[in-house]
C-alpha cells in the first residue's frame, strides 16, 4: 500500500492544478445534483420486529381508514391565569379563532376544547387538536401562518396560547445553525496557528476538509431522493467529517514539514508523506469506517443509515487526504517549509520531551493515577437510564417545552405519553363483550391514571383504548407499565380470546430503547474483537493491542459516567445549557461506542507505530516509548484538541439529541488522547518493558505484514536512490505489480 500511495501522492503533486480543480468540480457538480433533487429527511427512528411495531401493522388491519396515512396535526394549548376558560370572552375568542382556523381548506377537523372536555379540572388550562386532510410534511406554510396568526391575536387577548406541532412541514434541509460550525472551526485554526506557527499551513488542513466535508455531505443530501434518513444523520456526519478531515490533513502535512526540514525537496517529500503519514490516514480511516458500518450488525435500519452515512463521509476525507492534500502542498510549496530548525534524527534519547521522560521515570503512579481516575468518573454509569428526548427536555422558553408543562399541569405527568391499548377478538362470538371483560382491570393497574372508553372498528372485531400514565413519558415507571399491560395478554388471550397489544410514540420510544440496550453488549464485543485482531497485525505484538482495547473499554465507560453525571443527574447542567435533566438520548451510547472506537484506534497508529518503528532499530523498549512520544505525542495532542473543538461546537445548539452527543463524543476524545493514550498506555509499557512487543514466534510466521509508516518506501528509497523520474513516472502496471 505505501508504495501505490507513493505513486500517488507524487502524482498529484506533479499534476496538482488538474487535481484541485477536479476536485472543486467534483463539488460542484454534487451540489448541483443535490439541489435539483431536492433533499428530504423523512425517516423515522423506529425498530421492525418491536412489539409497538406489530401493534401499528394490526391497526393497518383493524382501522385501515384511520391508518391510511398520518395526518398533520396542532396542538394548541390555552391557559388564563386565576380565571376560567369558560368565562363567556375567554370562550368566544377561542372559537372565534378557532372558527378562523377551519376556513382553511386543508384542514380536515378541529376538536373544540368545549365539545370534547378537554378543559383541566380547575378550568385554567385546556387543548384543541387541529388535523389536516394531508401528511404532516405536505401541510403548507400558508397553513402555519394562520395559525400562527391566531396565536398571536389571541395572545394579545390575554390568553397564553402554546403550540406543539407535531411532524408538520415541509422534510426538506434540516435547520443547520452554522454558529456550530464555525465555532469548531474557528478553535481549530487557532491550535493550528499555535501548533504549526503559520497561517498559511494553519488554514490548509481546515480548507481541504471543507472541500471533503461538502462532497460528502452532497453525496448525503443526493441520497435522501433514495433511502429515509432522519435530520441528526447529517448533523453526526457533519460532526464527524469536519473532525477527522482536518485531523487527517494535519498528519500529512506534519510530516511533510519534518520531511522538508530534512532536506527532501517538495515533490519528494510529498510523496514519501503520502506514503508515510497517509498510509496511517488509510488504515486509521478504514478503521472508523469499519467500527462505524459494523453499526448495521444491531439490525436497527436507523442506526445503521446513521454509521453508511458517517461512514461515507469518513471515506471522502481520506481520500481527499491522499489524493487533494498532496496537490495542494504542491501549489502552496516552500510556503509550508517551517522557519526553524528541528532536533536531529542523532540527537540522544534523553532528549525527549519532558511529558515523555515523566511517564518513563514514574510508570506506576501515572498508571494507577490515570486508571483510578477514570474508574471514579465511570461510577455513574451503574445507574444509566436512556430514552429518547421529547418537548419535556426542551429549552423553557420554546413554545413547544410550554405546551408540554401546561398539558403535565392541567392533565396530569402521564398525559404527554398516552398509551395505545389495541384489542383484538378475532374468534370471539361477541368481540366487543370480550373485549371489555379482557380490559376491565386496566383501569385499577399501578400506574393508570384513567382509561378512555374503547372506539370499535367498523366490524366490531377490534377497539383501541387510550391510556394515561400516572407517571411521565420518560419515567421508568411508565415503561414497567407498558411491560405489565403486555404481561396480561397471554391470559386475556386464554380466557377471552382477546389479544392485548400497547403501542403509541411512549410504547415506540420504549421499545427502541430496549432493543438498543440489547444491541450494545453485541456491538461492543465486535468492536473489542475487532480492536484487538487489527492491533495484532499492525502492531505485532500480544500486549499493545490487548493494553489498547482496556484502555478503549475505560474510554467507553468514563464517557458514559460523566454523560449521566450531567444529562441525567444535572450536575453542571446550567454550564453546558442542559435545559432540563432526564435520561440519556437511547441511542448515545452504540453511536459513541463505535465513534469513539474509531477514533481512539487513530491516536493508537499514529502514536505507537513510531514506538514500534524505534523498537524494531534499537531494541530499546524504553527508548522507543521516549521516541514515539517526541515524535508524535505533538500532533496527536493537536489533532485531539481540534476534534475536542469540533464536537464542542455542536454543545451550543439547542437540539438535545445532538448537544449530548457533540458532549459525549467531545468528553470522550479529551480523556482518550490525554488519559488513554499519552498517560495510561505508555505507563504500562514503561512497566512492561521489552515484554510489550512480545509475540510468539508461530504466530509471527502466519500473520501478514502491514507496513503502515510506509517504513519499505523509505528503507527502499535510500537503498537504490531512485530519481523523482523513476518514482514519478512509473506505467501503472507497475503499480499493479507492486
Amino acid at each position: 500500500m505505501a508504495k501505490v500511495l507513493y505513486i500517488i501522492g507524487g502524482w498529484a503533486a506533479k499534476w496538482r492544478k488538474s487535481v484541485l480543480i477536479g476536485g472543486i468540480m467534483v463539488l460542484v457538480l454534487a451540489a448541483i445534483v443535490a439541489l435539483r433533487l431536492g433533499p428530504e429527511f423523512n425517516g423515522e427512528m423506529s425498530i421492525p420486529g418491536t412489539e409497538s411495531e406489530k401493534a401499528l401493522e394490526v391497526m393497518d388491519k383493524k382501522f385501515p381508514s384511520e391508518t391510511e396515512f398520518t395526518p398533520g396535526t396542532i396542538q394548541l394549548v390555552f391557559k388564563v391565569e386565576g380565571k376560567s376558560l369558560e368565562s363567556s370572552d375567554t370562550k368566544q375568542a377561542i372559537q372565534t379563532s378557532l372558527k378562523t382556523i377551519s376556513k382553511d381548506n386543508a384542514v380536515e377537523s378541529i376538536a373544540d376544547p368545549y365539545d370534547f372536555g378537554a378543559i383541566s379540572p380547575n378550568k385554567e388550562i385546556g387543548y384543541t387538536t387541529i388535523t389536516y386532510k394531508v401528511p404532516g410534511t405536505n401541510v403548507t406554510q400558508a397553513s402555519l401562518t394562520t395559525v400562527d396568526q391566531q396565536i398571536k391575536s389571541l395572545r394579545d387577548a390575554g390568553i397564553q396560547v402554546e403550540k406543539s406541532a407535531g411532524e408538520v412541514g415541509s422534510p426538506g434541509m434540516p435547520p443547520l445553525k452554522l454558529i456550530s460550525e464555525i465555532i469548531g472551526i474557528a478553535l481549530a485554526f487557532l491550535i493550528l496557528l499555535v501548533f504549526l506557527k503559520s497561517v498559511i499551513a494553519a488554514g490548509m488542513p481546515i480548507i481541504t476538509a471543507i472541500l471533503g466535508l461538502g462532497i460528502g455531505v452532497m453525496i448525503i443530501l443526493i441520497s435522501t431522493e433514495f433511502i429515509d434518513m432522519s435530520a441528526i444523520t447529517l448533523t453526526m456526519a457533519i460532526m464527524l467529517g469536519l473532525a477527522v478531515g482536518i485531523d487527517y490533513g494535519l498528519f500529512i502535512l506534519s510530516r511533510h514539514r519534518q520531511n522538508l526540514l530534512a532536506g527532501q525537496g517538495i515533490r519528494e517529500s510529498i510523496a514519501i508523506s503520502i506514503s508515510t503519514a497517509g498510509s496511517a490516514v488509510v488504515f486509521a480511516g478504514m478503521t472508523v469506517i469499519i467500527a462505524l458500518v459494523s453499526l448495521s450488525v444491531t439490525g436497527i435500519p436507523f442506526i445503521s443509515i446513521m454509521g453508511i452515512a458517517a461512514a461515507l463521509t469518513i471515506l471522502v476525507a481520506v481520500l481527499v487526504a491522499i489524493i487533494i492534500v498532496p496537490a495542494v502542498l504542491s501549489l502552496l510549496g516552500n510556503r509550508l517549509r517551517p522557519k526553524t530548525k528541528s532536533i536531529s534524527s542523532s540527537a540522544p534519547v534523553r532528549n525527549s520531551n519532558a511529558w515523555g521522560r515523566f511517564v518513563t521515570r514514574f510508570p506506576l503512579p501515572v498508571a494507577l493515577v490515570g486508571i483510578l481516575l477514570l474508574a471514579f468518573i465511570s461510577l455513574p454509569a451503574l445507574h444509566l437510564q436512556t430514552g429518547l428526548p421529547n418537548s419535556g427536555m426542551e429549552p423553557k422558553d420554546t413554545t413547544e417545552r410550554k405546551a408540554y408543562d401546561l398539558l403535565s399541569e392541567g392533565f396530569g405527568p402521564g398525559f404527554n405519553g398516552q398509551l395505545i391499548l389495541l384489542a383484538t377478538a378475532d374468534g370471539s362470538e361477541n368481540p366487543q363483550s370480550a373485549i371489555t371483560k379482557a380490559t376491565e382491570a386496566i383501569s385499577g393497574m399501578k400506574g393508570v391514571a384513567s382509561v378512555d372508553p374503547p372506539i370499535p372498528n367498523q366490524d366490531g372485531s377490534a377497539s383501541l383504548l387510550f391510556i394515561t400514565p400516572t407517571s411521565g413519558p420518560l419515567d421508568k415507571e411508565t415503561g414497567k407499565l407498558v411491560e405489565s399491560i403486555r404481561s396480561k395478554s397471554e391470559n386475556a388471550e386464554s380466557q377471552y380470546g382477546v389479544k392485548l397489544m400497547v403501542t403509541g410514540s411512549t410504547a415506540m420510544d420504549s421499545d427502541i430503547t430496549k432493543k438498543l440496550n440489547e444491541a450494545l453488549p453485541l456491538f461492543a464485543l465486535i468492536v473489542v474483537g475487532l480492536a484487538f485482531i487489527i492491533l495484532l497485525l499492525v502492531f505485532r505484538s500480544i500486549i499493545v493491542p490487548l493494553k489498547a482495547v482496556l484502555g478503549y473499554l475505560l474510554t467507553m465507560t468514563a464517557t458514559l459516567g460523566f454523560i449521566v453525571f450531567v444529562v441525567q443527574d444535572g450536575n453542571f447542567a446550567n454550564l453546558f445549557g442542559i435545559a432540563q435533566t432526564g435520561p440519556v438520548l437511547n441511542f448515545l451510547p452504540l453511536l459513541t461506542a463505535g465513534i469513539l472506537f474509531g477514533l481512539a484506534m487513530d491516536y493508537e497508529v499514529f502514536l505507537f507505530s513510531r514506538m514500534r518503528e524505534k523498537f524494531l532499530h534499537t531494541k530499546d523498549a524504553k527508548g522507543a516509548i521516549l521516541f514515539g512520544m517526541k515524535s508524535s505525542s505533538g500532533v496527536v495532542t493537536a489533532a485531539a484538541l481540534i476534534m475536542v473543538c469540533v464536537f464542542a461546537g455542536f454543545i451550543f445548539m439547542e437540539d438535545t439529541m445532538i448537544k449530548s452527543l457533540g458532549m459525549a463524543l467531545a468528553f470522550g476524545i479529551l480523556i482518550d488522547a490525554f488519559v488513554v493514550r499519552l498517560a495510561i498506555l505508555p505507563a504500562i509499557m514503561a512497566l512492561l518493558g521489552r515484554s510489550s512487543w512480545y509475540l510468539p514466534k508461530w504466530l509471527d510466521r502466519i500473520l501478514p505484514n502491514i507496513d503502515i509508516e510506509g517504513a519499505a518506501i523509505e528503507k527502499e528509497k535510500i537503498n537504490s536512490k531512485l530519481s523523482d523520474r523513476d518514482l514519478f513516472g512509473v506505467e501503472m502496471h507497475e503499480i499493479k505489480h507492486h
